[in-house]
């Protein structure tokens, strides 16, 4: 119980160096691949799974946004594997990192709006002016969407990173007091590990839903951009 509420989310280091690089590559060492003609059921399941992402983000785009399918799928796989891990006991969730989030939310929200300014800049400048503003609106109209606009890649960080590290705050709570109470009252303590493992299963669906929300925005994002 003393243990400090927040120290699953500190960096972990070896021998003074930071270990998150290593934690982050490790999550695509995990994704099975074949070498043979014939799929076993793990790898049909997985490529199933992925084409119905695929299509799932990829049916609105045009040609253009369709060449970004390769780096969607890759960061709903990524996301997706990295919250799963975090899961697991005396382990470390980089997604809980805003710094990390930002790292993956800014340059491809960046990249999209580029797109739309290269490609379409008369829509893309449009989106700053709705039709119909009366005039002495507009300067500031122009400042909300330019706002509206800035704060979408901080949107998408703070709400993966909220949701991620909520749940294992309430995971650290909900087992703490379950290990505080099984030499006080064991009915009570059967009642809270019931409603831990309820969190768990909560939690797994939770770390797909962040890493599919996140990677449909993006998706989004780039839409309104080509």
């Amino acid at each position: 119980m003393n243990e400090n509420l927040f120290a699953s989310f500190i960096a972990p280091t070896i021998l003074g160096l930071p270990a998150a690089v290593l934690i982050i590559l490790f999550p695509p060492l995990l994704i099975p691949t074949s070498k043979y003609l014939i799929n076993n059921r793990l790898i049909t399941t997985q490529q199933w799974l992925i084409k119905l992402t695929s299509k799932q983000m990829m049916t609105m785009h045009n040609t253009k946004g369709r060449t970004w399918s390769l780096m969607l799928v890759s960061l709903i796989i990524f996301i997706a594997t990295t919250n799963l891990l975090g899961l697991l006991p005396h382990s470390f969730t980089p997604t809980t990192q805003l710094s990390m989030n930002l790292a993956m939310a800014i340059p491809l929200w960046a990249g999209a709006v580029i797109m739309g300014f290269r490609s379409k800049i008369k829509n893309a400048l449009a989106h700053f002016l709705p039709q119909g503003t009366p005039t002495p609106l507009i300067p500031m109209l122009v400042i909300i969407e330019t706002i509206s606009l800035l704060i979408q890649p901080m949107a998408l960080a703070v709400r993966l990173t909220a949701n991620i590290t909520a749940g294992h705050l309430l995971m650290h709570l909900i087992g703490s007091a379950t290990l505080a109470m099984l030499t006080i009252n064991l009915p009570s303590t059967l009642i809270i590990f019931t409603i831990l493992i309820l969190l768990t299963i909560l939690e797994i669906a939770v770390a797909l839903i962040q890493a599919y929300v996140f990677t449909l925005l993006v998706s989004l994002y780039l839409h309104d951009n080509t």
